[in-house]
């Protein structure tokens, strides 16, 4: 059943990271989808001072579409927020374990007994936390260790500006041994520390040992606007679609897009992307990814950052990726807005 009434406007919200989200918007191409039918579309990270951008994190916006980081998505869904997932990405967004000038600590297994950066942000859901646990979590799991072979300190994010600002100070005060990074920034505030590469998660071969934060990355949606609205959500997803065809014969433009996008230069970029990355931004809900993010949410359960249990499988609503493929290959019409 669905809603004659046109919704005003459309959210959309992602992580500064490569999405097909950021490459629709950056072309202009989801104002445009939706423009002939009198809908707004939004950018949560542009809109106005007193819009609700902690709906990045809750999703309490009924027309947001978000695309970003698992843990506030879980988190969102745990709490009880109606949400469905309608896309995964797997996208290698550079992943290490550094340590301070001058260590001698190479490899996974060198991180037995070493005190492990872990930040406290003052944030609903502290994702940068999770992603420091799980980082290492992955590390040391690829040396058959576990967390308790280490150490974990906590380090509050308090007064520091910049992402991983509070672990390198920690890491050049000799507070800590090592700190997880991730991402573009990651690549250059690593740079400016001097710090050096213990630990490349991304060169681990069993995928487990990398699932985080961004990996998977969910594409979710409000039950309310799927339910009211289900060929505006096809719609969006089919420029997304068509976005992430786009950028797999554009790296070029992807990597000023990311540069945009992360607000890291090209040296950052090119650093923590790989060479493939333009060719990867599609999404899907394949056994594989589903899995993946299973084990994120049990771990994340487990580390006590989800209340409630949540199936993933059961979140995950294929139909509208599904429809939005027919959408792009031409063998259905988009319907008109009501």
């Amino acid at each position: 059943m669905t809603d004659a009434r046109v919704p005003a406007t459309l959210w959309f919200t992602r992580c500064p990271v490569p999405t097909a989200t950021g490459v629709a918007a950056d072309r202009g191409w989801l104002t445009a989808e939706f423009a002939p039918d009198g809908i707004a579309v939004r950018s949560l990270q542009d809109a106005d001072p007193g819009a609700d951008r902690a709906a990045h994190y809750t999703h309490d916006l009924p027309g947001l579409f978000r695309e970003g980081g698992n843990v506030p998505a879980l988190w969102a869904r745990s709490r009880g927020q109606d949400t469905r997932l309608i896309g995964l990405t797997w996208i290698e967004e550079r992943q290490v374990v550094l340590v301070a000038p001058g260590s001698p600590v190479r490899g996974a297994a060198a991180l037995r007994g070493l005190r492990l950066a872990l930040p406290r942000h003052d944030v609903p859901i502290d994702f940068w936390r999770a992603m420091a646990l799980r980082g290492f979590e992955g590390a040391l799991a690829s040396a058959g260790l576990g967390l308790g072979d280490a150490r974990l300190v906590d380090v509050p994010a308090a007064g520091h500006h910049g992402q991983w600002a509070a672990e390198l100070d920690a890491l050049r005060r000799g507070e800590v041994d090592a700190v997880y990074v991730k991402g573009a920034l990651a690549v250059e505030s690593a740079r400016r520390a001097g710090a050096e590469v213990a630990v490349e998660l991304d060169a681990l071969p069993d995928p487990a040992h990398r699932v985080n934060n961004g990996t998977p990355r969910p594409l979710t949606v409000h039950q309310d606007l799927l339910d009211r609205h289900p060929d505006v959500v096809d719609r969006f997803l089919a420029v997304l679609l068509r976005a992430a065809d786009w950028a797999a014969g554009e790296p070029a433009e992807v990597a000023r897009i990311l540069g945009a996008e992360t607000g890291a230069g090209a040296e950052g970029v090119a650093g923590a992307y790989r060479a493939d990355t333009h060719r990867t931004l599609h999404p899907d809900l394949s056994g594989t990814r589903l899995d993946l993010l299973a084990e994120q949410e049990a771990a994340l359960r487990a580390h006590g950052f989800l209340p409630e249990a949540v199936d993933v499988r059961a979140w995950a609503d294929p139909e509208p990726l599904r429809r939005a493929g027919r959408l792009v290959a031409g063998t259905t019409s988009p319907s008109p807005v009501a």
